[in-house]
C-alpha cells in the first residue's frame, strides 16, 4: 500500500508501480487504451505536432536531436524516453528540462484514479509511466511532442497515441523473447507506429521489406535514408545534409557540426522535422548540434567513453567510432551485460578494437555473472584482465592501472553505464 497522500513521494509511487502488475512486460494496448480513454488522453491532441520514434538502436539519440533542433528553432518541446540512467525524471523532458517530482506525482495520481474508476485495470510499470508522462505533456501543451517507443511498436503503450510523423531508426535482433528472431516480423511490429496517410521517416537503408510493405498498405508517404535524404561527411568533424520535401526545393544544410552520435540518426532527425513541417534554419541547426550532449551515448568523461549499446548492431557502431579515432595507448572495454542479450555478438564486434577487457557482474534476476562473460571473451581469443563483482569494482580496479594515453569503453547495458556514471559522480564530489 502507498502511504497517505501528504507523504507520497516519487519513490513511493515507483515502488508501488513495480509491484502493481504481475509481470514487468505485458504487450498489448487494450488495458492502456482504456485507461487513456478514461483520462481524456484520446479526446485531445497532446501537441499540435507529435513524432513517435521506434527502432532497435538509435531511438534515444534521434529523439534528443529532434528535441534540440526544434528548441533551437523556438519551439516548445516535450520528449518522453526510456529507460533512465540515474533518475526517473530523465524520462520526461519539458523544454529540455527534466520533469520535476511534483509533475510526475500528479501524473501518477491521475493514472491511478482513472484505472480505478469503474472496473479496475492493471497496468505495468512502463504503461503507468507512459500514461503519466502523456498526461503531463497534455497539460503543458508544447508545440512538439517527441515520444520514444519502448519495446516493439504496434503493441507498445506509446502507440496508443496517433502521431503526425512516424520514425523508424534501425531494426536488428534484440528482445527475442518478446519480438522473436524473424526480422520481417520485427519490422511489421515496428511499422505498427505508422498511421494512414501520415509521413514515415525510415532512418536505415537496411530495413526489412516488411516495413515498406506496411507503409504502402497504409498509404503513408515514405522518406528513406540514402534514397530520399542523405548526409555526407566533410572535414574537421563536419557534415552536410540533403533532405526531402513534399513540395518545393529539397532543403540543404552545410557545414553542420558532428554531434558525436550516429550521423544516420542526425540525418533522420532533421528529416523528421522537415516532414513535420518545420522549416530548418542552417544557423539554428548548427547551434543545436554543436551543443548537444546525450548521457550514455558516446559520452566522454575524460578517458572514459560511456555508451548504452547492448546488442551486436550497436557494438559494431561503437567499434567503428573508436577505430576512426585511434589512441596512442590501449583501448580497454569494461563490459557488463544482462543474461538475455547476445554477448557473443557484442564481444565479436568489439574485439576489433579492444586491447584489454574487464568483465563485470550486473545485479538482478536477469544478471550475467562476470565469469560467464569472461569465458565468452576468452573463447574469442581475447584476454580478460579482471572480473569485477560489480561495475564499480571493475572500474576501480581499472582506474588504478590506466596509462595517460589509454581509454575505456563502458558498454553492454543501461545498468552498466548508470553504475559508472554514478561512480564517476561520486568520485568528482
Amino acid at each position: 500500500m502507498l502511504p497517505s497522500t501528504p507523504t507520497r513521494t516519487l519513490d513511493d509511487w515507483l515502488g508501488y508501480l513495480e509491484r502493481a502488475h504481475p509481470v514487468g512486460i505485458d504487450l498489448g494496448l487494450e488495458r492502456v487504451a482504456e485507461v487513456a480513454r478514461r483520462m481524456g488522453l484520446l479526446e485531445q491532441r497532446l501537441a499540435p505536432c507529435i513524432i513517435t520514434v521506434a527502432g532497435t538502436n538509435g531511438k534515444g539519440s534521434t529523439v534528443a536531436i529532434i528535441e534540440a533542433v526544434a528548441r533551437a528553432h523556438g519551439l516548445a518541446t516535450a520528449a518522453y524516453t526510456s529507460p533512465h540512467l540515474l533518475r526517473y525524471n530523465e524520462r520526461l523532458r519539458l523544454d529540455g528540462r527534466e520533469a520535476d517530482d511534483a509533475s510526475l506525482i500528479a501524473g501518477f495520481e491521475a493514472v491511478d484514479s482513472a484505472r480505478l474508476a469503474g472496473d479496475p485495470v492493471s497496468l505495468t510499470y512502463f504503461e503507468a509511466g507512459t500514461l503519466a508522462a502523456l498526461w503531463v505533456i497534455a497539460r503543458c501543451r508544447p508545440d512538439l511532442a517527441v515520444l520514444e517507443v519502448g519495446l516493439g511498436g504496434r503493441l507498445d503503450a506509446v502507440n496508443v497515441i496517433d502521431a503526425d510523423v512516424a520514425v523508424i531508426t534501425t531494426i536488428a535482433l534484440d528482445h527475442a523473447d518478446y519480438l522473436g528472431s524473424d526480422l520481417d516480423g520485427i519490422g511489421r511490429e515496428k511499422a505498427g507506429i505508422m498511421r494512414a496517410g501520415h509521413p514515415a521517416v525510415l532512418g536505415s537503408s537496411q530495413l526489412p521489406a516488411s516495413v515498406g510493405q506496411c507503409a504502402e498498405a497504409l498509404g503513408a508517404p515514405v522518406t528513406l535514408l540514402g534514397h530520399d535524404f542523405h548526409w555526407k561527411r566533410g572535414v574537421e568533424g563536419r557534415f552536410s545534409w540533403l533532405g526531402a520535401a513534399a513540395e518545393g526545393t529539397p532543403p540543404r544544410l552545410a557545414d553542420l557540426p558532428d554531434p558525436g552520435l550516429p550521423l544516420d540518426n542526425a540525418a533522420t532527425a532533421l528529416q523528421a522535422l522537415v516532414s513535420a513541417g518545420v522549416a530548418l534554419d542552417e544557423v539554428n541547426c548548427r547551434l543545436a548540434l554543436r551543443e548537444l550532449q546525450v548521457p550514455g551515448r558516446m559520452q566522454w568523461l575524460g578517458q572514459w567513453c560511456l555508451d548504452v549499446g547492448h546488442n551486436p548492431h550497436a557494438a559494431a557502431y561503437l567499434a567503428s567510432r573508436l577505430a576512426a579515432q585511434p589512441c596512442r595507448g590501449r583501448t580497454w572495454v569494461l563490459l557488463g551485460m544482462l543474461g538475455d542479450k547476445d554477448a557473443d555478438g557484442v564481444i565479436a564486434a568489439l574485439a576489433e578494437v579492444a586491447d584489454g577487457w574487464v568483465a563485470v557482474t550486473l545485479a538482478g534476476e536477469r544478471s550475467r555473472p562476470a565469469a560467464d562473460l569472461a569465458g565468452r571473451i576468452e573463447a574469442h581469443g581475447e584476454h580478460v584482465a579482471y572480473q569485477g563483482q560489480t561495475p564499480e569494482d571493475g572500474a576501480s580496479w581499472l582506474a588504478g592501472r590506466l596509462a595517460p594515453d589509454d581509454r575505456v569503453l563502458v558498454c553492454g547495458s543501461f545498468h552498466t553505464v548508470a553504475a559508472i556514471l554514478a561512480w564517476k559522480q561520486a568520485q568528482a564530489a
